[in-house]
């Protein structure tokens, strides 16, 4: 889509990646040579660099880490979500992600905090995440 932002441009090998998501599944590679998982999607692995890594499905829950509430941004279709909360997480299976949490203006005092228990949702097949809503109570 012109003028849009927000929106993937896969390639050859993320493609799988963006699929999985557009089907609301969370994928994330790992290293089969020293065990690690990572995200954003590569062909090798960032920590020992072994190019034998392969797909996997995430579990879709993560923890808060930081997070920053977006007050305006003029590309579209950022002014029409404003304010948003953009955030950086840590997957269940160690990786941190950057990604939106979804729905925090509807929690009880209107924040978040450091550590709060998070699980995935799909946007437009863009994995990002809410707040679990047993963990605060409701």
């Amino acid at each position: 889509m012109a003028g849009r932002f927000d929106l993937p441009e896969p390639d050859a090998f993320t493609r799988t990646y963006w699929d999985a998501a557009a089907e609301g599944r969370l994928l994330i590679r790992r290293c089969r040579a020293c065990g690690r998982a990572h995200h954003y999607p590569r062909e090798f692995c960032p920590r020992c660099w072994s190019e034998d890594v392969a797909w996997e499905p995430a579990s879709g829950r993560a923890t808060l880490y930081t997070w920053s509430v977006v007050h305006r941004n003029d590309l579209p279709p950022f002014a029409e979500r404003a304010p948003y909360v953009a955030a950086v997480v840590d997957l269940a299976e160690g990786p941190r992600m950057m990604t939106e949490v979804v729905g925090a203006a509807e929690l009880p005092s209107g924040e978040l905090s450091a550590g709060a228990e998070l699980e995935v949702a799909f946007r437009e097949g863009i994995p990002v995440f809410r707040v679990v809503r047993s963990a605060i109570g409701g």
